[in-house]
């Protein structure tokens, strides 16, 4: 089996707690899921995601075709990382990991980030 590995860094100008309220929410991942996938949540969802926490959508991941996709959050450490796996859907093998962390005191005043 082949497997695929895609790696996205964003740097965002806000506090690591704001960030973790917001991504933690899983009735958030609809703003944050690329709108070609046409995600939408189907199980109800509560406020802070937790291991074990399981979810249900449709997303249209090879074109307009729409499939069932469920989830789990297996890991989650407050407020550096949290990883979700496909309990049942398109991919062959899912696991989405989401890492977070403060840059304000890793940049020195040389960096070109400033």
């Amino acid at each position: 089996m082949r497997m695929i590995r895609f790696e996205k860094i964003q740097l965002l100008s806000i506090d690591i707690e704001t960030l973790w309220d917001f991504c933690s929410n899983p009735a958030n991942l609809p703003l944050i899921t690329p709108p070609d996938l046409c995600f939408t949540l189907t199980s109800p969802v509560p406020e802070r995601m937790h291991p074990g926490m399981i979810a249900t959508y449709t997303v249209a991941p090879f074109g307009k075709i729409r499939v069932k996709w469920v989830t789990e959050i297996t890991h989650v450490v407050h407020p550096f990382i949290f990883v979700d796996e496909q309990r049942f859907g398109p991919y062959r093998f899912w696991h989405h990991q989401h890492h977070f962390k403060s840059l304000e005191n890793l940049i020195s005043s040389n960096s070109p980030l400033d």
